[in-house]
């Protein structure tokens, strides 16, 4: 009997698979290109996860470091703390660009929520007389 040439169907399924992988026997072979997709995807899940992580922990240094140079606060803790109290709605992504692009500005959001705070509970005060 003749040998009879396959469809299109698998061969674009291991062609769709191959885009995962990557050198001579990973690319060539079909069982070891299955294998090296789940290993991608797995890995490119779990990343996602990490990026999160380790972008917010960027934020939270270079907004740590402002702070500490210019004396805005005596640490981070202290200075989010605050920021939370006064119901400041700048997350640290905002906060670090700040931090960055105009050091001064952070000092003067701090400082504002102060005598904005201290104004409202002034105005509080004069209500209830």
């Amino acid at each position: 009997m003749t040998r009879i040439s396959r469809g299109y169907i698998a061969r674009r399924r291991r062609t769709k698979m191959r885009s995962f992988a990557s050198g001579r026997a990973r690319s060539n072979l079909t069982r070891t290109m299955t294998q090296q997709q789940i290993k991608a995807l797995d890995s490119a899940h779990r990343d996602r996860d990490r990026q999160k992580r380790n972008f917010r922990s960027l934020w939270i240094t270079r907004i740590n470091a402002v702070i500490r140079k210019l004396w805005v606060s005596y640490s981070y803790s202290r200075f989010i703390h605050d920021l939370y109290k006064r119901g400041v709605l700048l997350n640290r992504k905002i906060l670090s660009q700040v931090a960055i692009f105009n050091k001064n500005s952070l000092y003067i959001v701090s400082n504002k929520n102060m005598i904005f705070n201290e104004i409202i509970k002034e105005g509080v005060g004069l209500v209830h007389q």
